[in-house]
């Protein structure tokens, strides 16, 4: 099994400040991370390589050169070999050029790492929550896809998939080649191991440019291969806090209700 791990460099949400004047995320200082759902997705490729040693699992980021840095972390967790594309060229790219560059070094890999069984992304990233890239990966590739996977498992050129619906959970068997997204299962991914950790350091992560794939379009990539314009961005102001009325019966939570509606001129 060959397993292709789509992954991505995410500011942490949970450091993010926003600038009062101009409204825009700052980003200096703001620590970065494997996006979550992607380490999800991670993990879910490496539970298949534990029962089949001789799976082979390759991740993939399209960014700057700084993401090498969540590439290496996912060498040592369980992938085999990383690739970063990165091209000024891609700057400003939505999601559909960016699935459409993705899935353009997706057949560039190919190359070098032979066909993929499966491709495997989170559901979404923590900074857009688009939820868009992967599908639109699979709409690219004209691979059928399963999406909000909990775990999945593999055999006889099949995956079998457990997704999370508004029941529960739907388990779906999809042909290879195919695309997976994955949302959060209930256990957590794993921890590199020390060993990982070093090689990992040391391993040499080639960065593909548009110069290396000769079938992409620049026409559908960057800004002007964008057609999602960002017009406007603000913060939400927020809002006092509430009146919680609690009278000793709903009766008279009732009239204390329409006294303060009447003072306030609203009834």
């Amino acid at each position: 099994m060959n397993i292709l791990v789509c992954i991505k460099q995410v500011p942490d949400t949970t450091e993010i400040k926003i600038d009062p004047v101009k409204n825009t995320l700052i980003r200096e200082g703001v620590p970065s991370i494997v996006n979550p759902f992607d380490g999800y997705a991670l993990e879910a490729a490496a539970r298949i390589k534990d029962k089949d040693p001789n799976t082979r699992i390759v991740v993939l980021s399209m960014g700057p050169e700084q993401a090498k840095a969540a590439l290496k972390e996912c060498l040592a967790i369980a992938a085999d070999k990383a690739y970063l594309v990165s091209d000024r060229a891609f700057g400003g790219s939505d999601t559909l050029a960016t699935s459409y560059i993705i899935s353009e070094t997706i057949k560039k890999v190919e190359e070098l790492e032979g066909k993929f069984d499966a491709i495997f992304c989170g559901k979404q990233a923590i900074d857009g929550d688009t939820a868009q890239v992967g599908p639109e990966i699979a709409e690219h590739l004209d691979y059928p896809q399963v999406t909000y996977g909990l775990e999945a498992a593999a055999g006889d050129g099949r995956i079998r998939v457990n997704k999370e619906v508004e029941e529960g959970v739907e388990v779906v068997e999809v042909q290879t080649p195919c695309v997976v997204t994955f949302t959060k299962p209930a256990w957590d991914p794993r921890y590199p191991t020390i060993k990982r950790k070093m090689a990992a350091n040391r391993a040499d992560i080639p960065t593909l440019t548009a110069a290396d794939l000769p079938t992409i379009d620049l026409a559908h990539a960057g800004l002007k291969g964008s057609p999602t314009k960002v017009k406007k961005t603000f913060v939400p102001q927020k809002k006092t806090g509430g009146v919680k009325i609690k009278e000793e019966t709903a009766a008279d939570s009732a009239v204390k209700l329409f006294q303060l509606l009447s003072d306030a001129s609203v009834i």
